[in-house]
């Protein structure tokens, strides 16, 4: 059996259960060599891979965690282009036989596949992020996406001189209505008289919503142009172009998933990025890889909201604190989303 780590430790996040390398894209192996017992979390990376100063990195982080506390081997794998399910199938059936427990698919892409492989694999764990996929042995870590994008909205709506505000999604999926949603409600909330442009990159993810920070940066002047002086962007890598656009303007640019302004690759725009509409992915994706170190593997259904601090907004930029009423009206629209006098729309 796999030595089981003494150190304890809860992620932040984790909320109520509501349920009871490889043959494609490169590879990355971390930890020692790799024995069969010391194998440990693996996760598939979404469109745009390692490198988006987002969602996918967001995952990383928790690997990184894991594999320092728990001293395993730990794999992430990028995506190819044009993939398949029957792609994604065969790369996650790989992590399973080589041992790594448990794998997690990044991105509602690995539904389908993760489905069919889980099944086959009944003693690994599986886990999925931002897509619900029912399996003994899978654990389906989803997230309010729409309560962060509020609080995204609520600051906008505070912070804009023209009223005016854009938002960015990579693709027209659900997952993506969920972050419009929020931020168009928290900036009608907040101040009625402002309007919210919002425009989809692509239709599919297969066109590139989610990794083309060039459709990102024109979609952002567009809205620019129009007099948006606040763009929030829900596009993975294309965001980066979003960021880029604001930064030349001289607007606000709001960030996702990750504190986009803490991003390394993102400092020469960093002072135009407001505020980040923030998932505990890393969060979510060491608690499941804890839970199967001491034994005990989540499975079901797992939320991550702002009441439990799966979502939130971050305020590192001093810049935030000096938009009159910004900071005020963000906490008492937290308050009220947590205490549910506030009822935040999904789409």
């Amino acid at each position: 059996m796999r030595r089981t780590s003494r150190l304890i430790r809860v992620a932040v996040g984790v909320a109520s259960l509501a349920l009871a390398a490889t043959a494609c894209g490169g590879t990355s192996s971390e930890g020692d060599d790799g024995g069969g017992d010391d194998k440990g979390l693996a996760i598939a990376y979404d469109v745009g891979g390692k490198g988006d100063q987002s969602f996918n990195d967001a995952a990383y982080r928790g690997l990184e965690q894991a594999k320092k506390e728990f001293g395993y081997t730990t794999a992430d794998i990028e995506p190819t282009d044009g993939e398949t399910d029957a792609d994604k199938e065969q790369r996650l059936s790989s992590l399973a036989k080589q041992g790594y427990n448990p794998v997690i698919g990044v991105g509602f892409a690995y539904g389908t596949a993760m489905k069919a492989v889980a099944a086959k694999y009944p003693d690994t764990t599986f886990g999925i992020v931002d897509s619900v996929v029912e399996g003994k042995n899978v654990a389906s870590l989803v997230f309010a996406e729409n309560e962060a994008s509020y609080l995204a909205g609520v600051t906008a709506a505070k912070a804009t001189k023209t009223n005016t505000v854009g938002f960015v999604g990579g693709v027209n999926v659900p997952l993506i209505h969920k972050f419009q949603a929020g931020y168009e409600q928290g900036v009608k909330d907040t101040n009625p008289k402002v309007k919210v442009i919002s425009q989809y990159l692509t239709q599919t993810a297969e066109e590139g919503g989610f990794a083309s920070p060039d459709k990102g940066k024109a979609a952002a002047e567009g809205q620019i142009e129009k007099k948006a002086d606040v763009v929030y962007a829900a596009a993975g890598l294309s965001g980066q172009g979003v960021i880029e656009a604001a930064a030349k303007a001289k607007i606000w640019a709001i960030g996702v998933d990750s504190d986009q302004y803490k991003q390394e690759a993102l400092a020469k725009y960093k002072d135009s990025i407001l505020t980040s509409a923030l998932k505990d992915i890393d969060g979510a994706v060491y608690a499941l890889a804890k839970s199967v170190e001491d034994g005990k593997p989540l499975t079901g259904t797992h939320t991550f909201d702002l009441k439990s601090d799966g979502v939130g907004l971050s305020d590192s930029n001093p810049k935030f604190a000096e938009i009159p009423g910004a900071k005020e009206a963000v906490e008492k629209a937290k308050a009220g989303i947590v205490d549910g006098s506030i009822k935040v729309a999904t789409e």
